[in-house]
């Protein structure tokens, strides 16, 4: 901002800042200080609804540098070829608390990342965790009310969240990660992220692949045991937007190794499992591993409202050579967060300076609405036109799929080796005894909040079915700590 005379939202210079316009000394304030007015007005709007999840967030721009050729697998042009640099902006979140809420909390994190690429924005939207709790998007609504405060009470409840977990199996593997080391990052710098879902590549000449992506952070894993989260997050709610703004300004540009495992779309559909499950990992002994990139945040946001709080991410967002994939949970998203972002921040919110895209023009028909700023000018809205406007490209971004049987509202198909439980026992039988003994005091703790037996047996019940072991030590932790 330049140096100057304060002036009003108009422009227009101001007087006095310090004092309102009152009838004679002493008298009542006039309705016509403007200035007084604009100034309340503007404050009372300050605020726009918080996300419902995701709210508590921090970001940081950055560079995507590609490190290997994966052109035989896409065409996008951001990944085109090595040493290819772009633009990006990363936003980190915990998922159930509000936007006054601590970091330092036992809760998945969000990591939602933009690509200002030269066809556009690609936002990969995903978390610190490669699976979640549920595999259709229809469930999300009732699993997050379960995390969020309860109607009555005005409190989390654990007969809300274990009744839920309990109810829907396929959550145990989730649970299994969140209860375990990694649900209580120590930073958002010392954790890894995932693209999560499976999302589809395609390559010039028409082949398509399903992908996941990795990214392995550069720092080491650190993380925070309960009693240390605890006490951290009475200290400073703060913690991690604190020590991710602090570490890019001295310097310490955090990095993460990016990595995509890559399925040919032919083994998808006689693969041991559903690879379009998001409760479910692709072991990497089926699909390994490839490095194609590196992501380095080096610069912070100049204001965390505008560029933060109005960051707006939809996984509905892609470039030629990338596309969705059968994924019924990712089918939901591709609606259910632009039309989250319409609500909070308004229909133009793609006109932001952080949303719109940096390396290209959007040219679209699309007019007026809230906080409209006229930038179209005398163009014509329509298409096709005669007057020189966009036009269509004639080719999809993604190759399609082909698709068999009669609508309805269908289960998920079944695999060979579909089971809710195998990949939470896999996941166990990987930890140490020191984990599993942290993992099992977590969930202990959680479930020892339960009310209801019923509920308490059931949620134990699912753990119990991914290992027997897991099961025993965990029944006989509740029941000590229940009495």
């Amino acid at each position: 901002m330049t140096q100057g005379p304060l002036t009003t939202e108009a422009g227009a210079p101001v007087a006095d800042n310090q004092n309102s316009e009152t009838a004679g000394v002493g008298g009542p304030v006039l309705v016509q200080d403007q200035l007084l007015l604009e100034k309340l007005a503007h404050f009372n709007r300050e605020r726009i609804p918080e996300r419902v999840v995701h709210a508590r967030g921090a970001g940081a721009y950055g560079t995507f540098t590609v490190t290997a050729d994966v052109t035989q697998y896409t065409r996008a042009k951001f990944l085109s070829e090595v040493g290819k640099q772009t633009e990006t902006f990363l936003r980190f979140s915990t998922v159930a608390g509000n936007l006054g809420a601590a970091d330092a909390v036992r809760d998945p994190r969000g990591f939602a990342l933009k690509f200002y690429t030269e066809e556009g924005n690609y936002d990969l939207v995903g978390n610190n965790t490669p699976v979640f709790f549920i595999r259709d998007a229809i469930k999300f609504p009732d699993f997050i009310h379960t995390q969020k405060r309860d109607p009555y009470t005005g409190s989390q409840e654990a007969d809300n969240v274990f009744d839920f977990w309990g109810l829907s199996p396929e959550s145990t593997h989730q649970v299994t990660w969140l209860f375990g080391d990694r649900g209580i990052p120590a930073s958002y710098r010392h954790m890894d992220g995932f693209g999560s879902h499976t999302y589809q590549w395609n390559n010039e000449a028409g082949e398509v692949f399903w992908v996941k992506y990795h990214f392995k952070t550069d720092q080491g894993i650190k993380n925070l045991t309960a009693e240390e989260a605890e006490i951290l997050a009475g200290k400073d709610p703060d913690s991690h937007q604190r020590d991710l703004r602090e570490a890019i300004e001295r310097g310490d540009f955090p990095s993460w190794t990016v990595y995509v495992q890559v399925m040919p779309a032919a083994e998808a559909a006689t693969y041991r499992f559903n690879p379009f499950d998001l409760t479910k990992v692709w072991p990497h002994a089926d699909y390994p591993l490839i490095e194609f990139g590196k992501l380095e945040l080096n610069r912070n946001p100049e204001n965390i409202f505008a560029e933060v709080e109005q960051s707006i991410f939809s996984p509905a967002h892609f470039v030629p050579g990338i596309g969705p994939s059968p994924d019924k949970m990712l089918q939901g998203r591709l609606f259910a967060y632009g039309d989250a972002h319409r609500y909070r921040v308004g229909i133009n919110a793609d006109h932001l300076p952080v949303n719109r895209p940096h390396a290209t023009e959007a040219r679209t028909h699309s007019r007026d609405g809230y906080l409209y700023d006229g930038r179209h000018k005398g163009a014509k809205n329509y298409e096709p036109n005669s007057f020189g406007g966009p036009f269509q490209t004639d080719r999809s971004p993604w190759q399609p799929v082909p698709v068999s049987g009669v609508t309805g509202e269908s289960v998920t198909p079944v695999h060979a080796e579909d089971n809710d439980f195998v990949q939470a026992g896999n996941l166990y039988r990987l930890m140490s005894e020191d984990e599993k003994e942290r993992l099992v005091t977590n969930l202990a703790n959680a479930i020892s909040g339960v009310t209801r037996d019923d509920i308490a047996d059931r949620a134990i019940n699912n753990f119990r079915q991914a290992d027997e072991d897991f099961g025993k030590r965990l029944e006989a932790a509740v029941q000590a700590l229940r009495g």
